[in-house]
Parts: C-alpha cells; sequence; structure tokens
C-alpha cells in the first residue's frame, strides 16, 4: 500500500483520524493556555500586590509546578484531582460524576501553564516604569480603570515573547495527554502506526502538523508583536 494510501482521508485510511487527533490536541492548547493565563493574571497581581499569606501560597504553587516534571504532574493532576472531585460529590451526596478527557486536559494543562504565565506577567508589570502608574494614581484613577488603561497595555509589549512562548509549549504538551488516554494527536499517531506497522510514516506526518502549527503560530505572534510595538522605538 502507497504512502498516499496510508494517509487517505477517508477509510481505511488514517488520515483523517490524525487530523481529528490534532483538532483535539488545538483545543486542549487554546482552552489550557487561557486558563493558564487567567492564573497567570491572578497569580501575578497575587504576588506583586498580595497580602504575605497569599503571596507565600503563590510562590509554593509556581515553584512546585515548575519544579516538578510535566508528565508528572499530568497523571498526579488527572487522577488526584478527578478523585478529589468524587470525594467532595460524595460527601454533598451526589453520584460520581465522569470527567470528560477534554475538560481534565485543558484543566490540567492550564494549571501548569498558570505557574509560567504568573512569572511571565510578573515581570512584565515590574518592567512598567513606576512613574506611569504614579501618574495614574496622582490622577486619582480608580485600580481597575488604571488595570484596564495603563497596567495591561504597558506590560503587553514585555510579556509576548514569554506568552508565545508559553503558547508553543502547550501546543506540545498536549503529546503528554496520551498517558492518561486521551486522544490527541499522539495517541493517534501511535494507534495509526500500530494498526499499519508503518510508524516512521505516521510519526514524520505527525512532527509535520506540529511543524505547520508552529508556522502558523509564528505569523499570528508576530503580527501581534508589530501591534503591540507601535510607537516603541526599536533596540539596535
Amino acid at each position: 500500500m502507497s504512502a498516499f494510501e496510508l494517509l487517505a482521508f477517508s477509510p481505511p485510511g488514517w488520515g483523517a483520524v490524525l487530523l481529528r487527533g490534532l483538532a483535539m490536541s488545538m483545543s486542549v492548547a487554546f482552552g489550557g493556555y487561557l486558563v493558564g493565563l487567567l492564573i497567570g493574571i491572578g497569580g501575578a497581581f497575587g504576588k506583586l500586590y498580595g497580602g504575605p499569606v497569599l503571596r507565600d501560597l503563590l510562590a509554593c504553587y509556581t515553584t512546585v509546578v515548575r519544579a516538578i516534571p510535566e508528565l508528572v504532574l499530568i497523571v498526579l493532576l488527572f487522577y488526584v484531582g478527578s478523585d478529589i472531585v468524587n470525594q467532595v460529590m460524595q460527601l454533598l451526596g451526589r453520584p460520581p460524576i465522569d470527567i470528560s478527557g477534554l475538560a481534565a486536559g485543558i484543566m490540567v494543562i492550564g494549571v501548569v501553564q498558570g505557574a509560567y504565565s504568573t512569572e511571565v506577567i510578573r515581570g512584565a508589570i515590574k518592567a512598567i516604569p513606576p512613574g506611569m502608574i504614579e501618574a495614574a494614581r496622582a490622577y486619582g484613577m480608580k485600580p481597575s480603570l488604571m488595570l484596564r488603561r495603563i497596567t495591561l497595555p504597558a506590560m503587553l509589549p514585555h510579556a509576548i515573547p514569554g506568552l508565545s512562548n508559553l503558547w508553543l509549549i502547550a501546543t506540545k504538551d498536549t503529546a503528554l495527554l496520551a498517558v492518561i488516554g486521551f486522544t490527541e494527536l499522539t495517541l493517534a499517531t501511535r494507534q495509526a502506526g500500530g494498526a499499519t506497522k508503518h510508524y516512521f510514516l505516521f510519526f514524520s506526518a505527525a512532527g509535520v502538523l506540529y511543524l505547520i502549527v508552529t508556522l502558523l503560530s509564528n505569523v499570528l505572534i508576530r503580527s501581534i508583536e508589530r501591534r503591540a510595538y507601535r510607537g516603541i522605538p526599536e533596540v539596535g
């Protein structure tokens, strides 16, 4: 059977299976990235402006998540998290629930991404010239308005490089979800290779799909950078 027939997009080809796996990978990566970004914004402001207890808790969170390998964290969060949710449901007198692989994957990737996003955004906020914040306070600007008009726009150029890297890391971390049985691109590729014994062909195809995602992401990132860096003089 030719390579084209093996990768055909209709049965018995496996091309459609790989594309469905890619779609699931991107769904988890995008959802997990957004969850991590929300955690990162809250964590960064908590570390910078929160009380000592909150700062210590956030420091423990970011240290533990960044110290433990992602594979161990994914397995730990998936099984332990599912068990905790069902124990809470049992205490409430409710039947146990079956958490979908998509929801679990998004939350697991989000928790991992959140620790790194916290540090990226915290560093970006600290890079804002202090005079901008002081001027906003001097004019009596409310914290919510200052956040929307001053802090977030001013810290964005400093955060984009780190957040861009985190997006690319999120797309690759979805491959680790294969260990918990979630059918993303890597698991779909392994199934295709196992059924046909053409491992090199299918893993090469998966690598090309990941590369296409990276190239398209880079185009979008450059567009965001050009918009965010308007009016900022280039260095060098």
